[in-house]
């Protein structure tokens, strides 16, 4: 068996293909795996360190901008796609796939669509409710679609039904749990936590209406835990001149990356963070309420229809980046502490939203096209 998965440029599409691939390993640990990426993006280190073989295709993105120097970005890229379909022919002669499965972005395209020509079984997986131009394009003639969200299909033009799959979630987030993550973390089971965070690099935004909102509530009983990412390493410094001690305050845990993120968000009443593909499926398979701030220029503005997904089922609320001030944030955390009730069913909903086997599913489809 030989399966080959194109994947490349972000953690959000390399990580749900590493977690597909290791569950095909592990029902059949003489299946042949292959990736394919770019040599300087996140899968040339990602991969290799999951123990994957892994080969590199020259290709990039177009820039969504007039720029002179995008203009000639996208100009380098238009050649770069005169010689990337020869590049992706030679891997899938060398290698042979019975399958060849895309999970979005620019490298899935000429992989996909090349393995396609060459009568090799495909399928794609989309994460996003709103798909990107990449999976809109090959959903017209690959075997299979898979969707993270069911919202996405009407943006499709699939010549068979696609399946509703989900999007892997890590299995430390699957086995965490309220109490025992309080525990570990030393939090008071009958406290309020916020769990606030705009990824690894950070949101400006939120960080500087978190700096103001962790101000105003410094003196209750609430617990805020706050990443701020590497881009907001002046929160630290702010919130002292707001007049927050951040060393000595037992209720504030305020760092640049949350590395327990399984242990923090199970323990939290509410979390407060952008609507990544990934960062939904957690909140989901969790069961907490959310208040979320899309980013606003993803692409296709797609985590707007990420979170609305949600919103649709009352299993969060969102704000967008625009309208976003802290007294808005202030006051949900307000109608937190006085209705629990309510957001503890916005988590049921997200909860009910939530498919924790959706490593499984997408590998049986995987595995029901090879030959």
């Amino acid at each position: 068996m030989r399966i080959m998965f194109a994947a490349g440029g972000t953690g959000g599409h390399i990580n749900p293909a590493l977690a597909c691939a290791q569950e095909i390993r592990s029902r059949f640990p003489d299946a042949e795996i292959l990736f394919v990426g770019t040599k300087d993006k996140m899968e040339a280190t990602l991969v290799p360190k999951a123990g994957f073989d892994f080969r590199t295709i020259d290709i990039t993105g177009f820039q969504r901008s007039f720029a002179p120097s995008d203009i000639i970005y996208n100009l380098r890229t238009l050649k770069k796609l005169l010689f990337v379909t020869g590049q992706c022919k030679k891997i899938i002669e060398e290698f042979s796939p019975d399958v060849a499965v895309g999970f979005g972005g620019y490298v899935s395209g000429p992989v996909i669509r090349t393995a396609h020509k060459c009568s090799v079984k495909t399928a794609i997986h989309e994460q996003n409710a709103f798909p990107g131009k990449t999976n809109i394009a090959l959903s017209k003639y690959v075997d299979s679609v898979m969707l993270t969200a069911g919202e996405a299909e009407k943006f499709l033009k699939c010549s068979e039904k696609p399946f509703v799959t989900g999007l892997p979630v890590r299995e430390e987030i699957l086995s965490a749990e309220k109490e025992t993550a309080r525990k570990k973390l030393g939090f008071p089971s009958d406290k309020t936590v916020v769990l606030s965070t705009g990824g690894s690099l950070g949101a400006e935004a939120l960080n500087k209406v978190m700096c103001d909102v962790i101000k105003e509530f410094s003196s209750d009983d609430i617990i805020f835990v706050h990443g701020y990412g590497a881009n907001g390493k002046w929160v630290p410094e702010k919130l002292k001149e707001n007049s927050v001690d951040i060393d000595n305050n037992k209720n504030l845990f305020v760092s640049e990356y949350i590395y327990d993120m399984a242990s923090y968000m199970a323990a939290a009443d509410m979390v407060i963070s952008r609507a990544g593909a990934s960062s939904l499926a957690e909140i989901q398979a969790l069961g907490k309420a959310s208040y979320l701030i899309p980013y606003p220029y993803a692409a296709e503005n797609h985590q707007y229809h990420n979170a609305m997904a949600l919103v649709n089922k009352e299993a969060a609320m969102v704000c967008e980046q625009k309208d976003l001030t802290s007294e808005k944030v202030a006051q949900v955390i307000r109608d937190l502490r006085n209705n629990p009730v309510k957001y503890k069913k916005m988590g049921e909903n997200a909860r009910a939203m939530a498919k924790t086997d959706a490593k499984r599913r997408i590998s049986d489809i995987i595995l029901s096209l090879v030959p």
